[in-house]
């Protein structure tokens, strides 16, 4: 009787053991689920989702409400002390953003007898800095100082102390591709008017209509915070007024500089500025949820899905069409990637047994302006980094063309190429074929994990031609994480002609081939959860040496962060055997001063790399947990 009791138990266990991997294994992923949150992110209504805007509020409710649907839990909260009626409130990180600005009522701009009106003849750029200024003025030309090409507007040293009026463009004209094409963006006119002493800048409109110009148009770039001196555009009309004081107008300054006639020079009369430029700061939020592990030890690890929910709004920066203020949809960027979280989120939370490990689901905002919300994260997180196994990012994942699949990160942690395998076996971390009888709403069959059969889809012997990218740094918000030395990966499917245009829209995601991509990352998840032990982090092998800077001769290999500053650029990462490793620079540093150059922001960053030689050696002074130090830098040739 007990042998008859035992077999029978032990019959029952096998069969509930079946049972329970049968569920595993049969989760589904759903295309109609992908096209309906896409088809929503993507929508007029949310106009774009440019960060601090209302469609990216909206887009924030939206996902906020499927955590709480799916029944994730806030991070940092207990499981029971938050209402389902304020999901919003519960699941959001709020970051600092500066969603625009506007001319405050102290703005002035008078010489003799001339006032001028702002707004009308005249406007402060969105990035100057707010001052009150009597100064005689001097013409700087093109006001561009580049030593490497022997050009030096300011070399007359007329301009320190004074303010500078300079033409746009460079000495280049209309040749985008001309030896100045760096130096193209009044960014950079900024910067060398403030390394010359000038006490502020005044840039000469292009259009003959003011009302046309493209200065005049105030934005804010959070990247770069504040220029460290007031910058103003004025028309040419009111240009060349000013110019008359000095016998002397427009057309002739600006022939005299393209015949290399013209020089610095003092202008009559003093000129009296007062700037006053108002910043709106807006909320912004990533939305963080957890699904807490089953595993009384293993659930203190986490594994962390994330995509970026922001995009571009009606254009402006980062647009790829230019002038166009049509809503930019971003159905694909990242609509696509935000969706296939939530997908994952949906799958996870309905998986029996649940992972051991617990899984967090992160939303962010601001990538599009330099990672801001992913940047935030790491330097605010609401759960320990050190406990984190692996970051997984998705950007762009809905156009895949050819079964052509990128995975970047895989040398951030030694185990990933063996999780992972090679181009022709990848997807045996979870196996797939098509499930007749399921269809998404284009009539194509849907994709469906199964664990008892070969890697098939209903096309191609191999689901995915997959490329391997080495590099943990990146233009998306996996960098945040690898910087803070967390094992990443980063899936998308490539770029293509609607990217960053009002074009890319929800109707062009292919979800039968997303749905196969998360069934994909479903399974490397399942891997890293299932496994004993985490992966182990490794630095990687750098596939480009300046990452998002490009066109410069030397090489650091610092990784800057693209967070507003103003009184230095924060480095989040520094890479391996770099000079900027080899000079003692560490994440964190706070670098205020290179050579010469004073430090506020990524752009007096980016032209001071500019001005720098190979081989030749810099000081370079930083704040390190607020101790000042100094470092020897010797910068490499870029290969």
């Amino acid at each position: 009787m007990k042998s008859r009791y035992l077999s029978i138990l032990l019959a029952s266990l096998l069969i509930a053991h079946a049972v329970s991997a049968q569920q595993v294994a049969t989760f589904e992923v759903s295309p109609e689920k992908l096209q309906k949150h896409v088809s929503y992110l993507a929508s007029d209504a949310l106009t774009g989702r440019r960060t601090g805007t209302q469609g990216a509020n909206d887009a924030a409710r939206y996902i906020a409400a499927e955590f709480g649907r799916l029944g994730l839990r806030p991070a940092g909260a207990k499981a029971k002390s938050w209402r389902p009626m304020d999901v919003m409130t519960a699941f959001q990180q709020s970051f600092p953003y500066v969603a625009g600005v506007e001319l405050g009522k102290g703005n002035e701009l008078r010489i003799g007898s001339l006032n001028l009106h702002p707004g009308e003849e005249w406007t402060p750029l969105g990035f100057s800095s707010n001052a009150k200024l009597d100064c005689e003025i001097a013409f700087v030309g093109f006001g561009l100082t580049a030593s490497e090409l022997n050009h030096d507007d300011y070399s007359s040293g007329l301009a320190k102390g004074r303010i500078a009026i300079a033409l746009q463009g460079t000495p280049d004209g209309d040749n985008p591709h001309g030896q100045f094409a760096r130096l193209e963006g009044v960014r950079w006119k900024a910067v060398a008017a403030r390394n010359a002493g000038a006490k502020a800048l005044i840039v000469i409109a292009r259009e003959e209509n003011f009302m046309n110009e493209g200065l005049a148009r105030l934005t804010y770039d959070n990247s770069g915070g504040e220029a460290g001196l007031p910058v103003l555009v004025i028309s040419r009309q009111a240009a060349d007024q000013i110019f008359k004081l000095s016998s002397t107008t427009l057309s002739l300054m600006e022939s005299g500089v393209t015949q290399k006639t013209a020089g610095t020079r003092i202008l009559t009369g003093t000129l009296s500025l007062t700037t006053d430029i108002v910043r709106k700061e807006s909320p912004a939020y990533n939305l963080i949820g957890v699904l807490e592990g089953s595993d009384p030890l293993l659930k203190n690890e986490t594994i962390i899905i994330g995509a970026h929910y922001d995009h571009l709004g009606r254009g402006g920066e980062g647009s790829l069409a230019a002038n166009s203020t049509e809503i930019h949809h971003g159905a694909d960027d990242n609509a696509s990637g935000t969706a296939g979280m939530l997908e994952l989120a949906r799958i996870l939370t309905t998986q029996r047994p649940r992972p051991k490990r617990t899984i967090v689901f992160m939303a962010f905002s601001g990538e599009e302006e330099g990672l801001l919300g992913s940047n935030y994260y790491v330097n605010h997180p609401l759960r320990p980094l050190a406990n984190t196994v692996a970051m997984i990012n998705m950007d762009m994942i809905g156009r895949m063309k050819d079964r052509k699949l990128i995975i970047g990160g895989i040398g951030t942690a030694k185990e990933w190429r063996e999780l992972l395998g090679n181009g022709n076996n990848a997807p045996s971390v979870l196996s797939v074929s098509v499930t007749p009888g399921s269809t998404d709403p284009s009539g194509t069959p849907m994709v469906v994990p199964v664990n008892t059969r070969r890697s098939t889809t209903a096309d191609s012997k191999k689901p995915f031609d997959i490329t391997f990218q080495e590099d943990g740094y990146g233009p998306s918000d996996h960098s945040s994480f690898y910087s803070k030395q967390i094992p990443v990966l980063f899936f998308w499917t490539g770029t293509h002609n609607d990217y960053h245009k009002p074009s890319d829209t929800f109707d062009k995601i292919n979800y039968t081939d997303e749905a196969l991509v998360l069934t994909f990352v479903a399974g490397v998840v399942r891997k890293l959860d299932s496994a004993d032990k985490r992966v182990t982090y490794t630095v990687a092998k750098s596939d480009s040496q300046q990452g998002r800077s490009t066109g410069f001769r030397v090489y650091l290999g610092t990784i800057p962060n693209y967070s507003d500053s103003n009184d230095g650029l924060l480095i989040d990462g520094v890479r391996d055997d770099s000079p900027a490793s080899k000079a003692g620079l560490k994440a964190g540093d706070k670098i205020i001063k290179i050579g010469t150059r004073d430090i506020k922001n990524v752009y007096d960053y980016t032209y001071a790399l500019g001005e720098m030689k190979a081989g030749e050696e810099y000081v370079v002074e930083l704040m390190r947990g607020g101790e000042k130090l100094t470092l020897k830098i010797k910068p490499e040739a870029r290969k």
